[in-house]
């Protein structure tokens, strides 16, 4: 299947190494059944960025482990970046800014790209922060409840990351994966992100942006990112605009500002 789908698209954002650190034979795999061109991006392990308080600062051991599985990718020029998926509950903090810290550190040659899921985050110290790690701000459009962070276009690294989660207010909280993530977007809805990113893009010390739809419960992602790509496109010169994934869990549009 992966051969298939690297016929049509070019990069795909990896979900299951968050549940599990595939072996480097797995993923040498992935790179061997790819063309040249393609590019993966893949998120940290669970065990990395949600870690109860006491534990900030402290690298799991499945970090490293993550970190020599890219191997393979990494020589092959196949990688874009990680990401740190962090939960609501992760604030800031001095512990937290440790913990953010010590994974870059950790993950040092590899570059990096954070999505915080509390409105706490976005301050100017939290984009000084970052700058000075080197890492990616990930922007996120989302319900619009009280404690989650707000669209925004600051850049903090030359990828630009922005995650698109649907707007399920009712099931943000109560719902499973499969409610919170169920949700078709309208046009009008992504508009405002048309101009959001071509303000991302304008910043001359963006290289890349990616964008991916996560709202995949019955196959909406590829039809949103078929329809945003279309949108992009009146803005865009075509040959500015990458590949259109329609995943089976996600789907993303990379647009190669390089």
């Amino acid at each position: 299947m992966l051969a298939s789908y690297a016929g049509s698209f070019g990069i795909v954002e990896i979900d299951t190494t968050y549940y599990g650190v595939p072996s480097p034979e797995t993923v040498a795999a992935w790179a061997r059944r790819t063309p040249a061109t393609f590019r993966f991006t893949a998120k940290l392990p669970g065990t990395a960025t949600h870690v109860p308080e006491p534990a900030r600062g402290i690298v799991h051991e499945d970090v490293r482990a993550f970190r020599a599985s890219l191997e393979p990718l990494l020589a092959a020029g196949k990688f874009a970046c990680a990401l740190m998926q962090f939960p609501n509950g992760f604030r800031p903090g001095a512990d937290a800014e440790r913990h953010v810290t010590a994974l870059r550190d950790a993950l040092a040659g590899i570059d990096l790209v954070a999505e915080f899921r509390h409105a706490d985050w976005q301050t100017d110290r939290t984009l000084a922060f970052l700058r000075d790690l080197g890492v990616g701000l990930v922007a996120v459009d989302e319900p619009q409840l009280a404690s989650l962070p707000r669209p925004l276009t600051d850049a903090t690294s030359p990828i630009a990351y922005v995650r698109f989660h649907g707007r399920n207010a009712a099931t943000w909280w109560s719902g499973d994966a499969t409610t919170r993530y169920d949700y078709a977007y309208r046009e009008d809805e992504l508009e405002p992100w048309v101009d959001r990113l071509v303000d991302i893009a304008s910043n001359p010390d963006v290289r890349e942006v990616l964008a991916f739809f996560n709202n995949h419960r019955r196959g909406q992602a590829a039809r949103d990112a078929q329809m945003f790509a279309a949108m992009l496109a009146t803005r865009f010169p075509r040959e500015q605009i990458g590949a259109i994934l329609p995943l089976a869990a996600d789907a993303q549009l990379s647009l190669d500002l390089g």
